[in-house]
């Protein structure tokens, strides 16, 4: 099994609509892939304001590499993007 990344994404504040604009081409990017693990919005105050997304990388690199192509961040939705490694223990 190829290691796991987490990406972990905050919105920019009142970009609601950029995410719901871009959200089927965000959905079938994600299934298109076949690395993702799992994957779905963080919420706040009933609202959707960022994302998080496990996939299977050969490494960090390309695990941003996949990260920076995905509509969403092409959007310029988000505030912060992170990518970081991640080890699945329980689940």
């Amino acid at each position: 099994m190829m290691p796991l990344f987490a990406l972990i994404c905050r919105d920019k504040p009142g970009h609601l609509h950029i995410r719901t604009e871009n959200r089927p081409a965000h959905v079938e990017w994600l299934k298109a892939g076949g690395n993702v693990q799992f994957a779905g919005p963080l919420i706040e105050d009933g609202e959707m304001r960022g994302s998080l997304v496990v996939v299977e990388a050969d490494d960090l690199a390309a695990a941003k590499k996949w990260a920076a192509a995905d509509p969403y961040a092409a959007a310029g939705l988000f505030a912060s993007a992170e990518v970081i490694e991640w080890k699945k223990v329980i689940g």
